[in-house]
């Protein structure tokens, strides 16, 4: 397989190319705008076809890259029906599998931070969007958050997963690239030590978080597939 983890440092924002060695399809999993010269690059320079560009959720932080790729490079952009983004080419459903060549994928639906959360599932990997960060979550005071909900979806559709499977988040704010499911549950502050329900939610509304600086821009173009007229 084909990996690269890219990292956007205005909103901390991951992105991640995987691709198939034998027949050269390749997906992009949370674009950002921005960064498409680099994508265009990376798929010329390692012989790549990108098919799909699969979101983890409509992002309030950063305007999505699916358009403009769709637009350059004939992608496919895959969604959550629950997202809100009928632009998508395809709405998935928790437990739909996505193939890229020899790569496969499973679509778990994973809400709280947003009503459309979703991971996605390797064999030996999970990219977990905003659901479940390393030593964090996602947040929950706005856009469909619901603590309770987050806290179901990370204990039982990724918690549940191999304690060895690696953990790709679609942010990090402290330089931290990869975890692991066993360690998250184990020192995860949020949610790690085998916190309950109750202690989460008394534990995300305690949190005095500021407003998304670019969500009016990001919300309405990625609910258009990342479109800002």
């Amino acid at each position: 397989m084909i990996f690269r983890q890219l990292f956007e440092t205005e909103t901390s924002t991951y992105s991640y190319f995987l691709g198939c060695e034998r027949t050269r399809r390749a997906c992009l999993i949370d674009p950002v705008a921005s960064e498409l010269p680099l994508y265009l690059e990376l798929l010329q320079s390692l012989d790549l076809k990108l098919v799909y560009t699969l979101e983890t959720h409509v992002h309030a932080d950063h305007i999505t890259g699916s358009g403009l790729l769709r637009e350059k490079v004939g992608s496919k952009s895959v969604v959550h029906r629950d997202a809100g983004a009928m632009c998508a080419d395809l709405l998935v459903t928790d437990g739909v599998p996505l193939q890229v060549g020899d790569l496969q994928l499973e679509v778990r639906h994973t809400p709280g931070h947003t009503n459309g959360c979703v991971s996605y599932v390797m064999a030996d990997r999970v990219f977990t969007g905003d659901a479940l960060l390393i030593g964090g979550s996602g947040r929950t005071d706005f856009q469909q958050g619901d603590a309770g909900q987050l806290y179901d979806s990370i204990t039982g559709k990724l918690f549940t997963l191999p304690p060895d499977t690696l953990v790709y988040p679609g942010h990090d704010y402290n330089g931290n690239t990869v975890s692991t499911i066993k360690q998250e549950m184990a020192k995860n502050p949020r949610l790690g030590g085998g916190k309950s329900r109750d202690e989460f939610i008394a534990i995300m509304s305690e949190l005095k978080l500021a407003y998304p600086k670019f969500i009016d821009q990001a919300l309405p173009a990625n609910q258009s597939c990342g479109s800002l007229s």
